[in-house]
């Protein structure tokens, strides 16, 4: 197996990527939880995190963008479609339902094994099993889901 220098940027950007959620403690679902529960005691930490991911954003896509091509590959691989479709409302309430009631998204989810609690263990499970369930699905009955 050659490891390419995508392969290395990819790592050490997901440990980096690791690193700050669990120093501004988005791995504990009880912050996230206390962000959606607007009807508590409501926690705001998360749209600071969320609010410093945008303007990273914001401003790194427009310098980033003006490259004809990345740094460490041949072309940019951005999303191609502009429809908002029934896949996509579903898959997006599915995912909000599961983050509400979990407290976790995937990031934060691989990120919180390193705690060695059961919770990202099966939330990661059921999420598995959720997408295998939908290609399945989708595979066997494909009227059903476009």
């Amino acid at each position: 197996m050659t490891i390419k220098p995508t392969h290395g940027s990819a790592l050490i950007a997901g440990l980096l990527f690791g690193v700050g959620l669990g120093y501004a403690q988005m791995i504990d679902p009880q912050k996230v939880i206390g962000f959606l529960d607007l009807a508590g005691p409501w926690d705001p930490t998360l749209a600071f995190v969320m609010g410093g991911a945008v303007m990273v954003t914001l401003i790194s896509f427009r310098w980033v963008l003006r490259r004809p091509q990345p740094v460490l590959d041949s072309k940019f691989y951005l999303p191609t479609s502009q429809y908002i479709d029934r896949p996509l409302l579903i898959g997006a309430a599915l995912f909000g339902i599961g983050w509400g009631i979990g407290g976790y998204c995937p990031g934060p989810a691989i990120t919180a094994l390193v705690l060695g609690s059961a919770n990202p263990a099966v939330f990661l499970l059921a999420m598995v099993a959720g997408s295998l369930t939908y290609r399945w699905l989708s595979n066997r009955y494909p009227t059903l889901f476009n």
